[in-house]
């Protein structure tokens, strides 16, 4: 690994520790009072940058638990995974403010009490979230109300008054284009039969339309009342509650279809030679690993990253510049129980297959168990989405995880005729996958996106590049 490699390794590690450090000092607070002995307000942290609320899963300290640095106290569902929380602190734990459950809980939301000495925790069992500095917004007074509400009676008198101060348009001799003038008597027998009274000429003074008006209106055969419709039958859905996660995803994805000018380039490539590779390999592999497709088209894509940087770029437009990486981390699309998740395989350029694929299965892992850190999920500089374990997805587009400039879809492999001049028949059959790359184009032009592909093609038709 490159120096520079190390050193951006190195920062990023330092970063996530920082901030880490930052939001457990924000997650507490110490408070001193004449009604409870001097404790420490716990409230929810921010697990990671994005993170504006949280839901609390399950509580691992019960009320009068000793507290130890480094112990987690509760596990916390963030807007990508689900974390342990580990407060760096001894004491007690003197009062739980939120249940376990509790869902949407904004960041810095008190959710729980500490307290040095054992002794004072019987002290706080009436304490609540009010007294945590959490006061709900107080109610209106009785005589607020009482004002709110004679002002109101007084504003519906006078909006009455006005109307009934107004000429009528019948009386006047003149009626409103458009308007219909019925007894209510005529009104209520046209409702009971379904009937239009501006079918209906009226008979009454000034054409106003009685009683015996719509008693005697025969409609036509054409305008018959259909026949009635069939009861409903019983609810044959089900309504799943948005979570977390999967707001985030919706937002995301949706500022990236509405802001980004995304293109598509697709290739079909063979891959019958890289076939051929991973399974020489596994053959040899004596059980110490087993590598699949995924594994050799991620370490393909860090390659023609590297010689294409311009896909391999973010779009920072609110700073004003394109930061151009040096080195690939490659996201790796994981569908969970919970939602689309992207770990991180980093400087993935600069890795072999074995260390490749074992980080790819532990993380892919972690990630459906929801016990990935932010830093391993957060980032990233171009993504891979693979479909091909399904052998009825020949092709598909993804959209670009802002602010990466590309992401690259996988389909399935599939066997195509090609000529050939040494068999006798004039063809051979050889195995193609289909990739789709969708690029930024405020990052990448056009030409660009298609030389990437080429060099993603050369690749990985010729996969002793590998070794380069």
């Amino acid at each position: 690994m490159s120096l520079a490699a190390l050193r951006a390794v190195g920062a990023r590690a330092a970063l996530s520790r920082s901030y880490l450090a930052a939001s457990h000092i924000s997650a507490a607070a110490r408070f001193y009072s004449s009604k409870f002995p001097s404790h420490t307000v716990i409230k929810m942290p921010a697990l990671s940058p994005t993170m504006t609320q949280g839901n609390i899963a399950s509580w691992a300290k019960s009320v009068g638990d000793e507290l130890a640095p480094g112990e987690a106290i509760a596990e916390i569902e963030t807007d990508k995974a689900a974390m342990d929380f580990e407060f760096q602190e001894e004491g007690y734990l003197a009062k739980i403010l939120v249940d376990a459950g509790a869902q949407d809980i904004p960041v810095g939301q008190p959710i729980a009490v500490y307290v040095e000495d054992s002794g004072d925790v019987a002290a706080f069992e009436g304490f609540s979230a009010a007294d945590a500095g959490e006061a709900p917004a107080a109610a209106p007074k009785a005589e607020e109300k009482s004002e709110a509400k004679a002002d109101e009676n007084k504003a519906e008198a006078k909006s009455e008054s006005k109307s009934e101060s107004k000429p009528s348009s019948a009386s006047s001799g003149s009626a409103p284009a458009g308007r219909i003038f019925a007894t209510p008597l005529a009104k209520t027998i046209a409702l009971e039969k379904g009937i239009s009274l501006k079918n209906i000429k009226g008979s009454g003074p000034k054409g106003r339309i009685v009683a015996k008006d719509v008693e005697n209106f025969k409609a036509p055969e054409a305008a018959a009342p259909a026949a009635a419709a069939a009861a409903p039958a019983a609810a044959t859905f089900e309504d799943i509650p948005i979570t977390g996660m999967r707001k985030t995803i919706a937002t995301r994805l949706l500022q990236s279809t509405q802001q980004a000018p995304a293109y598509i380039v697709q290739s079909h490539i063979n891959v019958s030679k890289l076939l051929k590779l991973r399974q020489s390999l596994n053959a040899t592999a004596e059980d110490r690993y087993k590598l699949s497709v995924n594994d050799l088209l991620v370490k393909a894509i860090a390659l023609a990253s590297l010689r294409v940087p311009e896909a391999n770029s973010a779009w920072l437009g609110d700073q004003g510049v394109i930061r151009q990486y040096s080195v690939v981390d490659v996201s790796v699309a994981v569908a969970t129980p919970t939602g689309l998740i992207t770990p991180i395989v980093k400087n993935a350029h600069s890795k072999g297959l074995i260390a490749i694929s074992t980080e790819i299965k532990d993380l892919g892992k972690r990630a459906k168990a929801g016990k990935l850190a932010p830093e391993e999920y957060q980032g990233g500089t171009i993504c891979i989405s693979n479909l091909g374990m399904n052998p009825a997805v020949n092709a598909f587009t993804s959209i670009i995880n802002p602010p990466q400039s590309a992401i690259v879809a996988i389909g399935t492999v599939e066997k195509k005729a090609i000529p050939s001049s040494v068999n006798e028949q004039g063809f051979v059959f050889e195995d193609f996958i289909t990739v789709t790359g969708t690029f930024d184009h405020r990052t990448i032009d056009g030409a660009k996106g298609g030389e990437w592909i080429r060099e993603l093609k050369k690749v990985v038709e010729n996969p002793l590049e590998f070794l380069l």
